[in-house]
């Protein structure tokens, strides 16, 4: 079964900013819980993301084990969208949605996974005790630390 996990928030900087930020997968770990060892395998430059794109990463987002996680940049938009899919990881499915939307106090940030675990009714399971819970921690944290690091009063 296909879940969906939405998410917006307000940034208080401008769209280059929001878009330099979002677009290098060198601050994924910066908002990332600690926890999960999440770590970018793939050496990157600053360089602007690109459809086709491949990053690699290792992760760790149960009991402490190590999973190799591969992700492509399937579609971008400058400074309003872009897509990665997972190519090779932990889920059956994984496609995440960023969208990027100009307004009177910034840019409205925006993120939709939509995601489907392996082995049927056992990854069915697993979701409803515990990945989804985990996913709702990784994204409140990246709230908490997108809070501190855009919005500071």
């Amino acid at each position: 079964m296909v879940h969906q996990l939405q998410r917006q928030q307000q940034l208080n900087c401008d769209i280059q900013t929001a878009w330099k930020f979002f677009s290098s997968a060198n601050n994924l770990s910066e908002i990332t819980p600690k926890d999960m060892n999440f770590v970018v395998r793939t050496q990157l430059s600053d360089a602007e993301i690109y459809e086709g794109m491949l990053i690699d990463y290792y992760v760790s987002p149960l009991l402490g084990i190590k999973l190799n996680w591969q992700t492509e940049i399937t579609e971008v938009n400058f400074q309003k969208s872009f897509t990665d899919f997972q190519k090779k990881g932990p889920f059956k499915l994984w496609n995440h949605f960023h969208e990027f939307i100009l307004n009177d106090k910034g840019v409205l940030m925006r993120d939709t996974v939509s995601y489907e675990l392996p082995f049927g009714f056992l990854g069915e399971i697993a979701h409803s005790v515990m990945v989804k819970k985990k996913l709702e921690h990784i994204f409140d944290y990246r709230f908490k630390i997108l809070e501190e690091t855009f919005n500071k009063k």
